[in-house]
C-alpha cells in the first residue's frame, strides 16, 4: 500500500465536487474534482468548510441538513486544519512576500503549517511554489473549455 501524500484542496474544488450531479456532462470540472479528491489524500481547514457551505447555501440552495451532512463528512473522511496564532502570523509574511489576498493567504499558510506539498485550486498562481515547499496547482488546467 502506498502512502498518498498530503494535500491542501481550496473551496473551490469542494463545491465542484459537491454539486456533480449524476451523468453531468456541461463542466468538466464536477468530475474532475471528485476524482482528484478520491485520488489523494485531502486536508481541509475550517476556513474551507465555511467557504463551502456558504456558497452552497447561496448559490446552489442547500439545505440546512445537507450542509450538517456535509460538515460531518468533511471531519470523518478528512483531515480538518484548525486555525491558529502561528497561521494567521504566517499569512501576513506571505502577504507581503507573495501578494496573496488576505484568504488566500491564510489558506496557503494552512497548508504550509500542516506540511502539504500541493495546494490544488484554480484561483491563486499555477505552478507556484511557495517557500521551496508548496506547489499550487489547477487541476483543471488541461481540461476542455
Amino acid at each position: 500500500m502506498t502512502v498518498k501524500e498530503r494535500c491542501f484542496v481550496d473551496s473551490n474544488i469542494w463545491i465542484y465536487a459537491a454539486t456533480q450531479s449524476e451523468g453531468e456532462t456541461l463542466d468538466p470540472r464536477h468530475g474532475a474534482a471528485s476524482n482528484l479528491i478520491a485520488d489523494i489524500n485531502p486536508y481541509i481547514s475550517t476556513q474551507v468548510i465555511n467557504e463551502v457551505s456558504i456558497n452552497l447555501i447561496r448559490k446552489f440552495k442547500f439545505s440546512e441538513a445537507h450542509i450538517q451532512t456535509l460538515v460531518r463528512s468533511f471531519y470523518q473522511k478528512y483531515t480538518v486544519c484548525q486555525l491558529d496564532e502561528g497561521i494567521l502570523l504566517r499569512a501576513s509574511t506571505l502577504r507581503t512576500s507573495y501578494r496573496f489576498s488576505f484568504w488566500d493567504s491564510i489558506i496557503v499558510s494552512t497548508a504550509l503549517q500542516h506540511q502539504c506539498r500541493v495546494l490544488y485550486t484554480e484561483d491563486m498562481g499555477d505552478n507556484l511554489v511557495v517557500d521551496d515547499t508548496l506547489t499550487i496547482v489547477n487541476p483543471f488546467r488541461e481540461l476542455p473549455n
